[in-house]
């Protein structure tokens, strides 16, 4: 009996996007909520493979201050956050004031700010080594 052959599958992460894409779709979705899952894709993307530190940084801090309470983009851009903390290992002050208080808020009310900012705000300590 022939020996049975494995497809080995393989995950590679997308390229991020150009800057004029992500601020077009970011910009979209926070002033017209029906935008958000494509710009949730757009900003983890950004988070997880644009080389650009102060643009990423730049976009999370953007999203988690002018995205409405209840947004679900608030606890993504804190989690955001934490992708860039790890890849970079630094993030400004603002980012990191930003984190905290995001997660301050999902402990207070996960309806205000969902879970992922926790997420976030625990890799930022941990690769930042704060706190």
């Amino acid at each position: 009996m022939p020996a049975k052959e494995h497809a080995h599958l393989s995950f590679e992460n997308p390229p991020a996007l150009p800057h004029e894409v992500v601020v077009e779709t970011l910009e979209r979705a926070l002033r017209d909520r029906s935008h958000e899952g494509e710009a949730a894709s757009v900003l983890g993307r950004s988070a997880l493979n644009d080389e650009d530190r102060e643009f990423v940084e730049h976009w999370c801090v953007q999203v988690g201050t002018r995205a409405a309470p209840g947004n679900p983009l608030l606890g993504l851009a804190g989690l955001c956050l934490g992708h860039a903390a790890r890849r970079f290992g630094y993030l400004s002050g603002e980012a990191l004031a930003l984190v905290e208080s995001l997660a301050a808020r999902a402990e207070m009310d996960p309806k205000d700010v969902d879970g992922r900012a926790l997420d976030g705000f625990d890799d930022a300590r941990s690769f930042l080594h704060l706190w």
